[in-house]
Protein backbone atom coordinates (compact mmCIF):
# COMPACT_ATOMS: atom_id res chain seq x y z
CA UNK A 1 0.00 0.00 0.00
CA UNK A 2 1.76 3.33 -0.91
CA UNK A 3 1.92 5.30 1.74
CA UNK A 4 2.06 9.55 1.44
CA UNK A 5 4.39 11.82 2.71
CA UNK A 6 4.88 15.56 3.87
CA UNK A 7 7.58 17.63 3.06
CA UNK A 8 9.69 18.71 6.46
CA UNK A 9 9.44 22.61 7.77
CA UNK A 10 13.10 21.76 7.16
CA UNK A 11 12.75 22.59 3.71
CA UNK A 12 11.71 26.15 4.55
CA UNK A 13 14.17 26.80 8.17
CA UNK A 14 17.97 26.24 8.24
CA UNK A 15 17.94 23.80 10.91
CA UNK A 16 19.50 26.51 13.56
CA UNK A 17 17.39 29.31 12.59
CA UNK A 18 14.84 30.15 15.67
CA UNK A 19 11.94 29.32 13.55
CA UNK A 20 12.91 25.75 12.79
CA UNK A 21 13.86 25.22 16.97
CA UNK A 22 10.70 26.61 18.30
CA UNK A 23 8.53 24.57 16.53
CA UNK A 24 8.16 20.65 15.57
CA UNK A 25 10.82 21.11 13.05
CA UNK A 26 13.29 20.25 15.67
CA UNK A 27 12.47 16.03 14.89
CA UNK A 28 15.41 13.86 14.68
CA UNK A 29 13.96 13.39 11.40
CA UNK A 30 15.68 16.30 10.10
CA UNK A 31 19.62 16.54 9.07
CA UNK A 32 21.97 18.94 8.63
CA UNK A 33 24.68 18.96 5.98
CA UNK A 34 27.80 22.31 6.21
CA UNK A 35 24.38 24.20 8.13
CA UNK A 36 22.74 24.27 5.11
CA UNK A 37 18.55 24.14 4.64
CA UNK A 38 17.70 20.47 3.94
CA UNK A 39 14.58 19.03 2.34
CA UNK A 40 13.57 15.88 3.98
CA UNK A 41 10.27 13.57 3.67
CA UNK A 42 8.16 12.21 6.45
CA UNK A 43 5.17 9.65 6.50
CA UNK A 44 1.83 10.72 8.02
CA UNK A 45 1.52 11.02 11.93
CA UNK A 46 -0.17 7.65 12.80
CA UNK A 47 -3.47 7.53 13.95
CA UNK A 48 -2.95 6.79 17.87
CA UNK A 49 -0.28 6.63 20.12
CA UNK A 50 0.53 2.99 21.73
CA UNK A 51 2.47 3.99 25.24
CA UNK A 52 -0.40 4.08 27.96
CA UNK A 53 0.56 6.70 29.32
CA UNK A 54 1.24 9.06 26.18
CA UNK A 55 -2.06 7.82 25.39
CA UNK A 56 -3.77 9.48 28.51
CA UNK A 57 -1.81 12.40 28.21
CA UNK A 58 -2.80 12.34 24.62
CA UNK A 59 -6.76 11.99 25.33
CA UNK A 60 -6.38 14.65 27.86
CA UNK A 61 -4.56 16.92 25.92
CA UNK A 62 -7.64 16.23 22.83
CA UNK A 63 -10.49 17.36 25.69
CA UNK A 64 -8.76 20.62 25.85
CA UNK A 65 -8.02 21.08 21.82
CA UNK A 66 -11.05 23.14 21.29
CA UNK A 67 -9.77 23.38 17.50
CA UNK A 68 -10.51 20.14 17.19
CA UNK A 69 -14.23 20.56 17.14
CA UNK A 70 -13.72 22.93 14.13
CA UNK A 71 -15.57 21.02 10.76
CA UNK A 72 -12.95 20.25 8.44
CA UNK A 73 -14.00 23.23 5.62
CA UNK A 74 -13.57 25.80 8.85
CA UNK A 75 -9.83 24.19 9.39
CA UNK A 76 -9.41 24.64 5.33
CA UNK A 77 -9.78 28.40 5.72
CA UNK A 78 -7.75 28.59 8.68
CA UNK A 79 -5.36 27.09 6.90
CA UNK A 80 -5.56 29.46 3.78
CA UNK A 81 -3.87 32.12 5.87
CA UNK A 82 -0.94 30.06 6.72
CA UNK A 83 2.65 30.69 4.34
CA UNK A 84 3.87 27.53 2.70
CA UNK A 85 6.56 26.55 5.66
CA UNK A 86 3.33 26.57 7.83
CA UNK A 87 1.77 24.20 6.08
CA UNK A 88 4.23 21.73 5.98
CA UNK A 89 4.29 22.29 9.70
CA UNK A 90 0.40 22.12 10.38
CA UNK A 91 0.79 18.48 7.87
CA UNK A 92 2.92 16.97 10.73
CA UNK A 93 0.33 17.55 14.07
CA UNK A 94 -1.59 14.54 13.31
CA UNK A 95 -3.28 12.31 10.56
CA UNK A 96 -6.41 14.78 10.48
CA UNK A 97 -4.70 17.89 9.60
CA UNK A 98 -2.20 16.02 7.82
CA UNK A 99 -5.25 15.13 5.61
CA UNK A 100 -6.34 19.00 5.21
CA UNK A 101 -3.10 20.36 4.92
CA UNK A 102 -2.48 18.93 2.20
CA UNK A 103 -6.20 19.95 0.72
CA UNK A 104 -5.70 21.13 -3.46
CA UNK A 105 -7.30 23.62 -2.70
CA UNK A 106 -4.43 25.24 -0.32
CA UNK A 107 -1.87 24.79 -2.86
CA UNK A 108 -2.72 27.42 -5.27
CA UNK A 109 -0.07 29.74 -4.13
CA UNK A 110 3.59 28.56 -2.46
CA UNK A 111 5.10 31.29 -1.61
CA UNK A 112 9.21 30.69 -0.35
CA UNK A 113 11.60 33.31 1.25
CA UNK A 114 14.91 33.32 2.52
CA UNK A 115 18.35 33.77 1.59
CA UNK A 116 19.55 30.51 3.01
CA UNK A 117 17.27 28.64 2.05
CA UNK A 118 17.45 25.69 -0.99
CA UNK A 119 14.85 26.63 -3.21
CA UNK A 120 15.59 24.18 -5.66
CA UNK A 121 15.24 21.11 -3.34
CA UNK A 122 12.17 22.67 -1.83
CA UNK A 123 10.42 23.35 -5.48
CA UNK A 124 11.58 19.86 -6.39
CA UNK A 125 9.88 18.19 -2.84
CA UNK A 126 6.60 19.79 -3.15
CA UNK A 127 5.70 19.33 -6.55
CA UNK A 128 6.32 15.91 -5.99
CA UNK A 129 4.11 15.80 -3.23
CA UNK A 130 1.38 17.87 -5.43
CA UNK A 131 1.94 15.73 -8.60
CA UNK A 132 0.64 12.61 -6.57
CA UNK A 133 -2.82 12.68 -7.48
CA UNK A 134 -1.84 13.93 -11.36
CA UNK A 135 1.05 12.11 -12.31
CA UNK A 136 3.94 14.76 -13.27
CA UNK A 137 1.53 17.74 -12.91
CA UNK A 138 0.39 20.08 -10.76
CA UNK A 139 -2.79 21.47 -12.11
CA UNK A 140 -3.95 23.07 -9.08
CA UNK A 141 -0.67 25.39 -8.68
CA UNK A 142 -1.12 29.41 -9.87
CA UNK A 143 0.85 31.38 -8.20
CA UNK A 144 5.23 31.08 -7.18
CA UNK A 145 6.70 33.35 -5.33
CA UNK A 146 10.36 32.78 -4.58
CA UNK A 147 11.28 36.24 -4.39
CA UNK A 148 14.81 37.01 -2.16
CA UNK A 149 15.83 33.14 -2.73
CA UNK A 150 18.81 34.29 -3.64
CA UNK A 151 20.07 30.25 -4.10
CA UNK A 152 17.13 29.70 -6.84
CA UNK A 153 19.18 28.59 -9.92
CA UNK A 154 17.92 27.55 -13.15
CA UNK A 155 17.14 24.01 -12.08
CA UNK A 156 14.55 25.21 -9.68
CA UNK A 157 12.65 27.29 -12.54
CA UNK A 158 12.97 24.16 -14.99
CA UNK A 159 11.04 22.19 -12.15
CA UNK A 160 8.78 24.65 -12.31
CA UNK A 161 8.21 24.72 -15.70
CA UNK A 162 8.08 20.90 -16.02
CA UNK A 163 5.60 20.66 -13.12
CA UNK A 164 2.74 23.83 -13.22
CA UNK A 165 1.64 23.96 -16.63
CA UNK A 166 -1.69 26.42 -15.02
CA UNK A 167 0.94 28.36 -13.68
CA UNK A 168 -0.27 32.06 -13.89
CA UNK A 169 1.53 34.25 -11.93
CA UNK A 170 5.84 34.05 -11.18
CA UNK A 171 7.89 36.18 -8.70
CA UNK A 172 11.50 35.56 -8.35
CA UNK A 173 12.85 38.99 -7.86
CA UNK A 174 16.04 39.13 -6.27
CA UNK A 175 17.34 35.77 -7.83
CA UNK A 176 20.56 36.78 -9.64
CA UNK A 177 21.26 33.34 -10.34
CA UNK A 178 18.73 32.91 -12.92
CA UNK A 179 19.43 33.14 -16.63
CA UNK A 180 17.11 33.86 -19.69
CA UNK A 181 17.15 29.91 -20.56
CA UNK A 182 15.47 29.25 -17.45
CA UNK A 183 12.78 32.27 -18.30
CA UNK A 184 12.39 30.76 -21.71
CA UNK A 185 11.23 27.06 -20.16
CA UNK A 186 8.94 28.76 -17.90
CA UNK A 187 7.15 31.11 -20.71
CA UNK A 188 7.57 28.34 -22.93
CA UNK A 189 6.04 25.19 -21.40
CA UNK A 190 2.94 27.96 -19.12
CA UNK A 191 1.38 29.04 -21.44
CA UNK A 192 -1.24 30.71 -18.97
CA UNK A 193 1.47 32.99 -17.06
CA UNK A 194 0.24 36.63 -17.18
CA UNK A 195 2.46 38.06 -14.34
CA UNK A 196 6.14 37.44 -14.09
CA UNK A 197 8.44 39.15 -12.33
CA UNK A 198 12.45 39.40 -12.80
CA UNK A 199 13.31 42.69 -11.27
CA UNK A 200 17.09 42.20 -9.64
CA UNK A 201 17.14 39.27 -12.21
CA UNK A 202 21.12 40.72 -13.26
CA UNK A 203 21.39 37.37 -16.00
CA UNK A 204 17.83 38.16 -17.97
CA UNK A 205 18.39 40.04 -20.96
CA UNK A 206 15.18 39.12 -22.64
CA UNK A 207 11.94 37.22 -22.54
CA UNK A 208 11.13 35.09 -25.53
CA UNK A 209 9.90 31.21 -26.31
CA UNK A 210 12.50 28.38 -26.69
CA UNK A 211 13.46 27.85 -30.37
CA UNK A 212 11.74 24.18 -29.59
CA UNK A 213 8.52 25.97 -28.71
CA UNK A 214 8.83 28.43 -31.59
CA UNK A 215 8.74 25.62 -34.09
CA UNK A 216 6.10 23.88 -33.00
CA UNK A 217 3.69 26.62 -32.76
CA UNK A 218 2.38 28.10 -36.17
CA UNK A 219 3.31 31.16 -37.59
CA UNK A 220 0.50 33.19 -36.65
CA UNK A 221 1.09 32.28 -33.28
CA UNK A 222 4.62 31.80 -32.82
CA UNK A 223 5.23 35.42 -31.37
CA UNK A 224 2.53 34.94 -28.46
CA UNK A 225 3.37 34.61 -24.97
CA UNK A 226 -0.18 35.54 -22.60
CA UNK A 227 2.60 37.94 -20.14
CA UNK A 228 0.70 40.98 -19.05
CA UNK A 229 2.31 42.28 -15.87
CA UNK A 230 6.17 42.47 -16.39
CA UNK A 231 8.84 43.60 -14.05
CA UNK A 232 12.04 44.03 -15.10
CA UNK A 233 13.29 46.83 -12.41
CA UNK A 234 17.29 46.40 -12.08
CA UNK A 235 17.44 44.10 -15.10
CA UNK A 236 21.45 46.72 -15.82
CA UNK A 237 22.08 44.68 -19.06
CA UNK A 238 18.46 45.14 -20.63
CA UNK A 239 19.27 46.90 -23.88
CA UNK A 240 16.86 47.94 -27.06
CA UNK A 241 17.54 44.53 -28.97
CA UNK A 242 16.21 42.55 -25.77
CA UNK A 243 13.45 44.90 -25.49
CA UNK A 244 12.25 44.84 -29.28
CA UNK A 245 12.48 41.07 -28.45
CA UNK A 246 9.84 41.37 -25.34
CA UNK A 247 7.22 43.21 -27.25
CA UNK A 248 7.82 41.55 -30.30
CA UNK A 249 6.94 38.18 -27.95
CA UNK A 250 4.74 39.74 -25.28
CA UNK A 251 1.85 41.83 -27.30
CA UNK A 252 -0.68 41.32 -24.64
CA UNK A 253 1.47 43.80 -22.19
CA UNK A 254 -0.23 46.29 -20.15
CA UNK A 255 1.96 46.63 -16.78
CA UNK A 256 5.90 46.94 -17.65
CA UNK A 257 8.22 48.35 -15.51
CA UNK A 258 12.04 48.56 -16.68
CA UNK A 259 13.11 51.05 -13.76
CA UNK A 260 16.88 51.38 -13.77
CA UNK A 261 17.15 49.58 -16.90
CA UNK A 262 19.97 52.00 -17.46
CA UNK A 263 20.75 51.07 -21.22
CA UNK A 264 17.42 51.49 -22.73
CA UNK A 265 17.23 54.16 -25.09
CA UNK A 266 14.23 56.03 -27.08
CA UNK A 267 15.24 53.91 -30.12
CA UNK A 268 13.91 51.09 -27.51
CA UNK A 269 10.73 52.89 -26.67
CA UNK A 270 10.40 53.15 -30.14
CA UNK A 271 10.02 49.25 -30.83
CA UNK A 272 7.72 49.13 -27.62
CA UNK A 273 5.33 51.10 -29.23
CA UNK A 274 5.00 49.25 -32.55
CA UNK A 275 3.85 45.55 -30.77
CA UNK A 276 2.60 46.33 -27.45
CA UNK A 277 0.13 49.09 -27.80
CA UNK A 278 -1.92 48.20 -24.40
CA UNK A 279 0.25 49.03 -22.01
CA UNK A 280 -1.90 51.07 -19.09
CA UNK A 281 1.07 51.30 -16.60
CA UNK A 282 5.08 52.35 -17.58
CA UNK A 283 8.01 53.45 -15.59
CA UNK A 284 11.51 54.49 -17.33
CA UNK A 285 12.54 55.82 -14.15
CA UNK A 286 16.02 56.13 -13.90
CA UNK A 287 16.79 55.49 -17.28
CA UNK A 288 19.28 57.92 -18.17
CA UNK A 289 19.48 57.64 -22.07
CA UNK A 290 15.24 58.37 -22.47
CA UNK A 291 14.13 61.86 -23.94
CA UNK A 292 11.82 63.84 -25.08
CA UNK A 293 11.80 61.69 -28.24
CA UNK A 294 10.99 58.35 -26.16
CA UNK A 295 7.90 60.65 -24.79
CA UNK A 296 6.73 61.03 -28.34
CA UNK A 297 6.78 57.27 -28.78
CA UNK A 298 4.95 56.75 -25.40
CA UNK A 299 2.40 59.41 -26.45
CA UNK A 300 1.40 56.81 -29.03
CA UNK A 301 -0.42 54.80 -26.67
CA UNK A 302 -2.96 57.59 -26.14
CA UNK A 303 -5.80 57.70 -23.54
CA UNK A 304 -4.48 53.95 -22.48
CA UNK A 305 -1.73 55.19 -20.49
CA UNK A 306 -3.18 55.90 -16.97
CA UNK A 307 0.44 55.59 -15.11
CA UNK A 308 3.67 56.97 -16.07
CA UNK A 309 6.87 57.08 -14.07
CA UNK A 310 9.99 59.06 -15.81
CA UNK A 311 11.56 60.12 -12.47
CA UNK A 312 15.35 61.32 -12.84
CA UNK A 313 15.29 61.07 -17.07
CA UNK A 314 17.44 64.23 -16.77
CA UNK A 315 17.09 64.76 -20.94
CA UNK A 316 13.07 64.76 -20.20
CA UNK A 317 12.16 68.52 -20.47
CA UNK A 318 8.68 70.49 -21.20
CA UNK A 319 8.51 69.16 -24.86
CA UNK A 320 8.17 65.58 -23.89
CA UNK A 321 5.76 66.46 -21.10
CA UNK A 322 3.82 68.15 -23.73
CA UNK A 323 3.33 65.00 -26.33
CA UNK A 324 2.12 63.27 -23.09
CA UNK A 325 -0.07 66.00 -21.79
CA UNK A 326 -1.62 66.15 -25.50
CA UNK A 327 -2.44 62.62 -26.22
CA UNK A 328 -2.73 61.09 -22.53
CA UNK A 329 -5.63 63.08 -21.72
CA UNK A 330 -6.58 60.11 -19.07
CA UNK A 331 -3.39 60.10 -17.11
CA UNK A 332 -3.72 59.23 -13.47
CA UNK A 333 -0.49 58.96 -12.06
CA UNK A 334 3.05 60.80 -13.01
CA UNK A 335 6.51 60.66 -11.39
CA UNK A 336 8.61 63.29 -12.98
CA UNK A 337 10.82 63.82 -9.91
CA UNK A 338 14.09 64.89 -10.84
CA UNK A 339 13.40 66.06 -14.11
CA UNK A 340 14.91 69.31 -14.02
CA UNK A 341 14.28 70.37 -17.46
CA UNK A 342 10.64 70.82 -16.39
CA UNK A 343 9.19 74.12 -15.75
CA UNK A 344 5.71 75.74 -15.22
CA UNK A 345 5.03 75.96 -18.59
CA UNK A 346 5.20 71.84 -18.55
CA UNK A 347 3.16 72.02 -15.73
CA UNK A 348 0.52 73.99 -17.60
CA UNK A 349 0.46 71.86 -20.38
CA UNK A 350 0.07 69.21 -18.24
CA UNK A 351 -2.81 70.52 -15.83
CA UNK A 352 -4.73 71.80 -18.61
CA UNK A 353 -5.19 68.57 -20.89
CA UNK A 354 -4.73 65.85 -18.09
CA UNK A 355 -7.68 66.93 -15.77
CA UNK A 356 -8.13 63.78 -13.87
CA UNK A 357 -4.50 63.36 -12.95
CA UNK A 358 -4.38 62.11 -9.06
CA UNK A 359 -1.01 62.14 -8.21
CA UNK A 360 1.58 64.23 -9.56
CA UNK A 361 5.44 63.86 -8.37
CA UNK A 362 7.69 66.86 -9.32
CA UNK A 363 10.01 67.10 -6.86
CA UNK A 364 13.65 68.10 -7.26
CA UNK A 365 12.20 70.62 -10.16
CA UNK A 366 13.99 73.24 -9.53
CA UNK A 367 12.49 75.51 -12.24
CA UNK A 368 8.69 74.90 -11.28
CA UNK A 369 6.96 77.55 -8.80
CA UNK A 370 3.91 78.92 -7.93
CA UNK A 371 3.25 79.71 -11.22
CA UNK A 372 2.72 76.18 -12.07
CA UNK A 373 0.74 75.15 -8.97
CA UNK A 374 -1.57 77.50 -9.45
CA UNK A 375 -2.63 75.75 -13.09
CA UNK A 376 -3.22 72.32 -11.04
CA UNK A 377 -5.18 73.78 -8.79
CA UNK A 378 -7.31 75.32 -10.53
CA UNK A 379 -7.50 72.24 -13.31
CA UNK A 380 -7.13 69.42 -11.15
CA UNK A 381 -9.77 69.17 -8.78
CA UNK A 382 -9.15 65.28 -8.16
CA UNK A 383 -5.72 65.52 -7.19
CA UNK A 384 -4.63 63.27 -4.24
CA UNK A 385 -1.55 62.42 -3.65
CA UNK A 386 1.46 65.71 -4.42
CA UNK A 387 5.07 65.55 -4.02
CA UNK A 388 6.95 68.86 -4.35
CA UNK A 389 9.87 67.67 -2.71
CA UNK A 390 13.08 69.76 -2.77
CA UNK A 391 11.22 72.64 -5.23
CA UNK A 392 13.16 75.31 -4.07
CA UNK A 393 11.02 77.92 -6.42
CA UNK A 394 7.85 77.19 -4.63
CA UNK A 395 6.42 78.79 -1.42
CA UNK A 396 3.23 79.34 1.06
CA UNK A 397 1.25 81.26 -1.04
CA UNK A 398 1.30 78.50 -4.19
CA UNK A 399 0.23 75.76 -1.10
CA UNK A 400 -2.47 78.06 -0.45
CA UNK A 401 -3.81 78.14 -3.53
CA UNK A 402 -3.42 74.22 -4.09
CA UNK A 403 -5.35 73.63 -0.89
CA UNK A 404 -8.38 76.05 -2.03
CA UNK A 405 -8.70 73.92 -4.72
CA UNK A 406 -7.73 70.71 -3.97
CA UNK A 407 -10.41 69.28 -1.39
CA UNK A 408 -9.57 65.41 -1.85
CA UNK A 409 -5.65 65.98 -1.32
CA UNK A 410 -4.84 63.34 1.04
CA UNK A 411 -0.43 63.72 0.90
CA UNK A 412 1.72 66.33 0.76
CA UNK A 413 5.66 66.25 0.27
CA UNK A 414 7.28 69.87 1.02
CA UNK A 415 10.26 68.68 2.45
CA UNK A 416 13.40 70.80 1.92
CA UNK A 417 10.57 73.68 0.57
CA UNK A 418 10.87 76.87 2.06
CA UNK A 419 7.28 77.21 3.31
CA UNK A 420 5.76 79.07 6.51
CA UNK A 421 4.16 76.99 9.29
CA UNK A 422 1.21 79.44 8.75
CA UNK A 423 0.90 77.52 5.39
CA UNK A 424 1.09 74.52 6.35
CA UNK A 425 -1.35 75.22 9.13
CA UNK A 426 -3.72 76.45 6.15
CA UNK A 427 -3.04 73.25 4.11
CA UNK A 428 -4.07 71.45 6.95
CA UNK A 429 -7.54 73.18 7.92
CA UNK A 430 -8.84 72.72 3.93
CA UNK A 431 -7.84 69.19 3.07
CA UNK A 432 -8.80 67.56 6.63
CA UNK A 433 -7.54 64.20 5.61
CA UNK A 434 -3.91 65.24 4.69
CA UNK A 435 -1.26 64.18 5.32
CA UNK A 436 1.88 66.44 5.05
CA UNK A 437 5.49 65.36 4.90
CA UNK A 438 7.84 68.12 6.26
CA UNK A 439 10.92 69.39 7.21
CA UNK A 440 9.52 72.29 9.41
CA UNK A 441 10.00 71.89 13.28
CA UNK A 442 7.79 74.42 13.72
CA UNK A 443 5.27 72.24 12.42
CA UNK A 444 3.56 69.49 14.31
Amino acid sequence: MRTLSTPSPALIFPPNSPGFQNGRGSSTSSSSVTGETVAMVHSPPPTRLTHPLIRLASKHQKEQAHIDRLPDHSMIQIFSFLPTNQLCRCARVCRRWYNLAWDPRLWRTIRLTGETINVDRALKVLTRRLCQDTPNVCLMLETVIVSGCRRLTDRGLYTIAQCCPELRRLEVSGCYNISNEAVFDVVSLCPNLEHLDVSGCSKVTCISLTREASIKLSPLHGKQISIRYLDMTDCFVLEDEGLHTIAAHCTQLTHLYLRRCVRITDEGLRYLMIYCTSIKELSVSDCRFVSDFGMREIAKLESRLRYLSIAHCGRITDVGIRYIAKYCSKLRYLNARGCEGITDHGVEYLAKNCTKLKSLDIGKCPLVSDTGLEFLALNCFNLKRLSLKSCESITGQGLQIVAANCFDLQMLNVQDCEVSVDALRFVKRHCKRCIIEHTNPAFF
